[in-house]
């Protein structure tokens, strides 16, 4: 298993992809992102050989998902209102604030590639 020494991003990469982060929370960010970072590793191994770039940016929007907090309906998977007894409830996507990959990223960091290759039955190798 890899284990990533130091983050793919640090607080100001995600300061950049995140203009209204919480203030105050940059020691809080700066763990995240390295959990977030031997997250992406540990889901997609292949991901170390991605680019700089895109380690980056997936590594900030892990953090962002884990972090953000609903505000109005963005981050809730339902809202349900009801005009008799004034009921009102919401239900968020990630209320536990957990790391997870959209399948994009997944995608663009290497996991689910289909990669050709050719058994020598006579030799028993596999010759990629």
């Amino acid at each position: 298993m890899v284990e990533v020494m130091e983050p793919f991003a640090d607080v100001d990469d995600l300061k950049a992809r995140w203009p209204d982060m919480p203030p105050g929370a940059d020691d809080y960010a700066a763990t995240l992102l390295l959990d977030a970072s031997q997250f992406v590793v540990d889901v997609v191994p292949s991901a170390v050989s991605a680019s700089d770039l895109t380690l980056k940016r997936v590594t900030c929007a892990v953090v962002r998902r884990s972090v953000q907090t609903p505000d109005d309906l963005l981050g809730m998977e339902s809202n349900n209102l009801q005009a008799g007894s004034f009921m009102s409830q919401r239900r968020p996507v990630n209320p536990h604030g957990d790391f997870y990959l959209t399948s994009q990223e997944k995608r663009v960091l290497g996991l689910g590639r289909q990669v050709a290759f050719e058994v020598d039955m006579l030799g028993g190798g596999v010759v990629e």
